[in-house]
């Protein structure tokens, strides 16, 4: 083993390790009875189904996570990686085409790994409590739908990108960053326009009292929307949410018709604004700039690996290559996008109470916000008392509790 390979299984190991240790302190913060702040919403049947349901998903995702890390290091020892690199080779095709060959084939490769474990959670898990309403044809629809966008939109780009690693030189990296800047932010344009109409049906929010509140809303705070939309969420699942996307005049409000059903005009006015606090309070520009500054420095990184003899005979391929370079860098870059994700998720988590704050302010009802957070919480049987160290590792909201205080503590 060389010390690449000892790195990256180290780290992979650890991030294993934190994620095991922080399932199991989950569930021991659970089952201590209906927190004060919610009895009046969760009956003691309701919320002994959301602790069954907290157990069931940490114990499906213990399996998925221990069993795709066992097939990545069998794949990794067994010399996956090698033969993959032979194989592609042996069909010369040139650089790019035979880098395109092999990404795309350990993509394949974890799609077919993954399917079986997806499945089982549509299938049995989330209808176990009642959330999944998605059908078979629905289900392989949406995967053959993503497969379809990945060739399109995401083969020419990494065709882009492997071009310009290989043959660009030294400043190939920040040729790189432009493409994937430029596509990024074509995708959050075209996005709520033609992306996202391809899963969901988007119908006009009908004439009423929500639609009057909600543009009332805006218009008052001064957050011009191009398009308000009602989602068919429940043709897929039981869960609800809301979403702001796109920009200018395509920007567009969008409520799943779970949502709609089971909350009060003020409550989804509520709901609306939290989104809007979030643009408004410049997150979703600061995130899209620390989104940029990212891969930029990913792909700075990366350019310094590109001949490291060493780093490709971790993985026992025969030698050198950009498309090489590019797929094994995520596994060296493991450690450094554990700790970049713990700061991120603070970063969010701060930004949630912002939101929430803002919400609140801006609607005059810090309660319809609370009332809000309260249902969508029994609905989607979220854990109510998670481990500290399960937020700081996964959260990238506050838990509900501490967001109910926040918005009911004066002056913030």
């Amino acid at each position: 083993m060389n010390p690449y390979t000892l790195l990256i299984l180290a780290a992979l190991l650890i991030e294993f390790g934190l994620n095991l240790v922080a399932d199991r302190l989950n569930l021991r913060c659970a089952g201590s009875g209906v927190p004060e702040e919610f009895r009046a919403i969760f009956d003691a049947e309701a919320y002994a189904r959301s602790q069954d349901y907290l157990r069931a998903r940490t114990r499906f995702g213990s399996i998925t996570d221990t069993t795709e890390l066992g097939i990545l290091l069998a794949f990794w020892f067994a010399g996956g990686f090698g033969a993959a690199d032979r194989l592609v080779r042996g069909w010369q095709l040139g650089p790019v085409l035979t880098g395109l060959a092999f990404i795309g084939l350990l993509l394949l490769v974890r799609a077919v790994c993954s399917l079986p474990f997806s499945a089982w959670s549509t299938f049995v898990l989330e209808r176990r409590f009642g959330f999944n309403r998605t059908t078979l044809q629905t289900f392989m629809a949406d995967r053959l739908k993503g497969l379809a966008l990945a060739v399109l939109l995401g083969g020419p780009l990494l065709a882009g990108v492997l071009g310009f690693l290989e043959y660009a030189g030294q400043a190939a990296w920040l040729y790189c960053w432009a493409a994937v800047t430029v596509f990024s932010l074509m995708v959050q344009l075209v996005a709520p326009l033609w992306i996202l109409p391809l899963f969901n049906r988007f119908t006009p929010l009908p004439e009423g009292e929500l639609r009057d509140a909600i543009l009332g809303y805006t218009t008052r705070v001064g957050f011009p929307v191009g398009s308000l939309f009602q989602i068919d969420g429940s043709r897929r699942s039981t869960h609800t949410n809301a979403y702001v996307a796109g920009f200018g005049r395509f920007r567009r409000i969008a409520l799943f018709d779970t949502l709609v059903a089971r909350h009060t005009v003020p409550e989804l006015v509520a709901v609306v604004a939290h989104e809007v606090g979030h643009w408004k309070k410049r997150h979703i520009a600061v995130g899209l700039i620390l989104g940029v500054l990212h891969t930029g420095f990913m792909l700075f990184l990366l350019s310094r690996f590109l001949r490291s003899a060493g780093f490709f005979a971790a993985f026992g391929v025969a030698g050198p290559s950009t498309y090489g370079a590019l797929a094994f860098f995520g596994l060296l870059y493991t450690p450094i996008a554990l700790v970049l994700s713990v700061v991120m998720q603070w970063v969010s988590r701060r930004n949630e109470y912002a939101a929430d704050r803002f919400a609140a302010v801006s609607t005059g009802s810090p309660e319809a916000m609370v009332a809000a957070l309260k249902k969508l919480s029994r609905d989607n049987l979220s854990n109510l008392t998670p481990h500290p160290l399960a937020v700081v590792l996964r959260y990238s909201h506050p838990p509900v509790l501490e967001r109910i205080r926040a918005l009911r503590r004066p002056g913030e």
